[in-house]
């Protein structure tokens, strides 16, 4: 509207009534008041539907997550524990290349060879071996067994009350629970029980 003459806009009224004063029927809602009105009625509806897809997105991306973490834990686990394997069978392995030298320092011990500088040397490798976990085992009067003892004599002994060592050509070793080498022994059993023989003496009766 124009301006008046005081420079301020004249006041715009607006007829909100339901009801048409002249022809007394109800009113058609004005096509802008509807327009405006749906978008706020729309988001009301839409807000606990928007809701809930969120949270089951959220809920799937959580569990994602856990899998996702869980897997990468084993992952490690499974790196950590192959690495130790590689580790493990890598010093078996030097290990055992070095046993025929401590089977010669064992040798020059036994004849009185192991003296001077040599001796040092000697005891330094066997301490540095044994730091590694390398454990020599078999000693005369063992108990035989077959999983970590190699019988190379075998024999019967009324001095002994199983299968025993009665004597060590060969000390075994191994390195935790794993065997580099079997101790390789004579072995000796309790001596069999001998049979009566056949027809053997009875009775014999007085000549008249």
């Amino acid at each position: 509207m124009p301006p008046r003459d005081n420079g301020h806009e004249e006041p715009v009224i607006r007829d909100n009534r339901k009801i048409d004063p002249e022809t007394g029927l109800p009113r058609e809602p004005d096509a802008a008041q509807e327009t405006a009105g749906q978008p706020a009625e729309a988001a009301a509806a839409a807000g606990p539907a928007a809701d809930g897809e969120l949270a089951i997105q959220l809920a799937e991306r959580t569990e994602d997550l856990k899998r996702l973490q869980a897997e990468y834990v084993n992952y490690r686990k499974r790196v950590e524990r192959d690495r130790a394997a590689v580790r493990e069978q890598a010093v078996a392995s030097a290990l055992t290349e070095l046993l025929p030298v401590l089977d010669d320092i064992g040798r020059a011990r036994e004849h009185g060879e192991l003296t001077g500088g040599f001796a040092k040397v000697a005891e330094s490798l066997e301490a540095t071996l044994t730091k590694l976990g390398l454990t020599a085992y078999g000693q005369k009067g063992d108990p035989f067994d077959p999983t970590v003892h190699e019988a190379l004599m075998h024999s019967y002994s009324a001095d002994v009350t199983e299968a025993t060592a009665v004597e060590v050509f060969q000390p075994g070793y191994r390195m935790g629970e794993r065997i580099l080498r079997p101790a390789r022994v004579a072995v000796a059993e309790p001596a069999e029980p001998q049979e009566p023989a056949a027809g053997g003496q009875g009775e014999t009766e007085d000549e008249s």
